[in-house]
């Protein structure tokens, strides 16, 4: 639910100022248009970064979350023996 209303709270944000943008004429009208298509692109990265943090934190298993970095710790350090060696 808090993050519905951060969502919420943002695209109210957005949409208040790209209002205040068209009403004041600060951009020009031919570049308004993709205000919408930035704040799109902009929600999608916001989305995938909090699933990436949340699948590398797993709140809810503390133990798992420390045995997944230690996987990827040690995969990410055996590609780099692999590239060094080559």
């Amino acid at each position: 639910m808090k993050h519905i209303v951060k969502i919420l709270t943002l695209v109210m944000a957005i949409t208040a100022l790209w209002v205040g943008l068209l009403q004041t004429s600060m951009i020009p009208r031919s570049h308004t248009w993709l205000l919408p298509i930035y704040f799109v692109v902009s929600l999608g990265c916001y989305g995938l970064l909090m699933v990436g943090i949340g699948l590398m934190n797993f709140p809810t298993c503390p133990q798992e979350a420390l045995l997944l970095q230690k996987v990827f710790f040690y995969t990410f350090c055996s590609l780099d023996m692999v590239v060094l060696a080559n």
